[in-house]
């Protein structure tokens, strides 16, 4: 017989977050489009010490996460922090990171 429990929305959702966000070059990405004032038209694998197809390949995995969005406007890409989906990426952690594991001081 099957396992028929299943995992909640919530936790599938934060998973897909944490996914995109498990690789240093991905969260270097998301710490430059952080600082900009608006969406960023550029080259960004300019601003950062990896290759562009390897830049292509990680606003890829951003942007599949719902992370990021991406516009083509030739010749340039323009890149924006998806402010919703950070905003729910931000209170699934805090909600999953903030969860008490054990309630005395030494659990182990």
């Amino acid at each position: 017989m099957e396992n028929d429990k299943k995992y909640t929305a919530r936790q599938e959702q934060l998973a897909r977050f944490a996914k995109a966000l498990g690789h240093p070059a991905r969260i270097s990405i998301m710490q430059f489009l952080a600082k900009q004032e608006s969406c960023y038209f550029g080259d960004i694998h300019e601003e950062l010490p990896i290759a562009k197809a390897t830049v292509s390949q990680h606003l890829k995995e951003l942007k599949n996460a719902g992370l990021i969005q991406g516009e083509i406007e030739t010749p340039k890409v323009k890149y924006c922090i998806n402010k919703a989906n950070w905003e729910l990426a931000q209170n699934l952690f805090s909600e999953f990171m903030g969860q008490c594991i054990c309630k005395k001081k030494n659990c182990c």
